[in-house]
């Protein structure tokens, strides 16, 4: 059974979703019972736009969309009964299923005014296939002959298979053609009101998944978005133009096309231009962030980016000195951390514009660095910029040792698995950070006068201090080492010859307490 890969589960408490569900519901049913016929026959006008009006363009696509995703779960649960046999609920949820595509496709014509003919087409196809199904199942449960429903059976699946065919099609053509108004609205530039609204809902639509970017990419909406950002009238719309830049450029399609309309470059005007607000700076850090992230597979085509990169780079670790807040400096210290690993020279830029001491200041101030997030980006950044020999004197003038220290500690104060993995990144690539200064003798030295041994044999050896992560384990045994080669008077036996001595693998075997063998 193949679904919409548009449709994506809303993360919602479970009485939530079913309180939100039931007027859906309850709409289902009248449904049934008017057959989906309107009250009048009349084309009374006054009457269309009471409907049209009630909800906004982004609470009609909401809407839609919940009633999409209803659907999307009830196909599943269908073919999950009929593998069971169990026919009598599988021919209730294919009259609920009928139900309810009538509803969303009634709903749907309400508020919409201009769509195609292909998708009147997929709506009656849709809708003739989801009556034949409900006749098909009520057949099925008039008969109690078990070779002849076994007979049956592949017909109902192969109906079923249908019907999501042209559910997902009818779905992507709605959502293009929703994309496609809202991208008309933004490039008439009409008022600045019409055009805030039109990108509001055009966000909302992104964040329904990758599926929807995708969308909106292949739409041309990249391009739309930087038409805005080129035009100074329309200033105040930059933040939340540049917030759904980021969003779409989460997908190959949408970082094609900033490349095609010479979006770096863009983003780079804003960035160095001091006359912009911080809240517009911060989004456009966002966005450099988002296409340059290590976890991203296409960002190779990104050649316009090492020729800005100087700029950019400059222009962020402004941005972190000055931010007002720990969002803008998490946004512009993201931006910079993705950055060193999209290429090495950015350490050396780095480097040359005292950013070392900048984000080492930084993090004494818990109005800029308040979460596991924040030291995350930073800690990265350091570990990126250790492997320049000349950072090892920044770090000591900086008080750079006695953080990375605190920062062997992180703890989640609430709890939740993000931040507790944030925790863990942090961990991990102060150890890191660490292992790579201490080959400088001075850094060493300074490591082992403020314990840091001491430290690292503790969380190498508790589990609970490193949140029971193996990847901290491997980089405190890794640190340990260095600094037993600098320091190797600083270790008790027992220690050097369990922690040090054996193979990394034994090491970590023995405060793992694993029995089998580790490839």
């Amino acid at each position: 059974l193949s679904l919409p890969s548009s449709m994506h589960l809303i993360q919602v408490d479970s009485v939530q979703r079913w309180m939100e569900d039931l007027k859906l519901m309850t709409d289902c049913e009248c449904m049934c019972i008017l057959q989906s016929k309107p009250i009048s026959t009349e084309k009374d006008e006054q009457n269309e736009l009471t409907l049209s009006s009630q909800y906004g363009t982004c609470d009609n696509l909401q809407l839609l969309l919940k009633r999409a995703w209803i659907i999307s779960t009830e196909l599943t649960r269908i073919a999950q009964k009929l593998e069971k046999n169990r026919w009598q609920r599988v021919h209730s949820m294919t009259v609920r299923i009928n139900c309810h595509v009538r509803s969303m496709i009634n709903e749907y014509n309400t508020f919409t005014r201009n769509s195609s003919e292909e998708m009147h087409q997929f709506e009656k196809l849709l809708i003739d296939k989801c009556s034949e199904f409900t006749a098909f199942t009520e057949r099925c449960i008039q008969t109690e002959d078990e070779e002849i429903l076994k007979s049956m059976k592949s017909c109902v699946n192969e109906t079923l298979t249908t019907i999501a065919q042209y559910f997902g099609q009818l779905i992507e053509l709605v959502l293009t053609h929703e994309a496609q108004n809202l991208l008309r609205q933004i490039e008439l530039l009409d008022s600045v009101y019409v055009t805030e609204s039109a990108i509001s809902s055009l966000f909302s639509l992104t964040q329904e998944g990758a599926h929807l970017c995708r969308i909106i990419a292949k739409e041309g909406g990249v391009v739309t978005l930087f038409k805005i950002c080129r035009q100074d009238c329309f200033r105040c719309l930059y933040p939340q133009t540049l917030r759904t830049l980021a969003s779409i450029c989460c997908v190959e399609e949408g970082m094609h096309q900033l490349e095609k309309v010479d979006g770096i470059l863009c983003l780079a005007d804003i960035l160095t231009d001091n006359s912009h607000s911080e809240a517009t700076h911060a989004e456009a850090a966002a966005v450099i962030a988002q296409i340059t992230s290590p976890h991203l597979t296409f960002t190779q085509h990104l050649s316009s980016f090492l020729e800005n990169m100087e700029e950019i780079v400059t222009a962020l670790v402004k941005l972190c000195q000055e931010a007002s807040s720990g969002e803008v400096f998490l946004l512009a210290s993201a931006a910079l951390a993705n950055i060193t690993f999209f290429d090495t020279m950015a350490c050396e830029i780095l480097l040359q514009l005292n950013a070392m001491k900048i984000l080492l200041a930084a993090c004494s101030d818990k109005r800029l660095v308040d979460t596991p997030y924040s030291r995350d980006q930073v800690v990265t950044i350091l570990a990126n910029m250790s492997v320049l020999d000349q950072c090892a004197s920044e770090i000591i003038q900086g008080n750079g040792i006695q953080l990375l220290m605190e920062m062997l500690f992180e703890k989640s104060s609430s709890g939740n698995s993000a931040e507790v993995a944030a925790c863990e990144r942090v961990q991990q690539k102060s150890a890191v950070t660490l292992a790579r200064l201490s080959r400088d003798p001075e850094v060493a030295e300074a490591a082992v006068k403020l314990s840091c041994i001491p430290c690292l044999i503790k969380l190498c050896r508790s589990p609970t201090e490193r949140n029971n992560s193996d990847s901290v384990l491997v980089a405190c045994l890794a640190a340990l080492r260095r600094l037993a080669v600098m320091s190797p008077n600083g270790l008790e036996d027992s220690d050097f010859q369990q922690l040090v001595k054996p193979r990394l693998v034994d090491s970590f075997l023995l405060c793992t307490n694993m029995e089998e063998s580790f490839v």
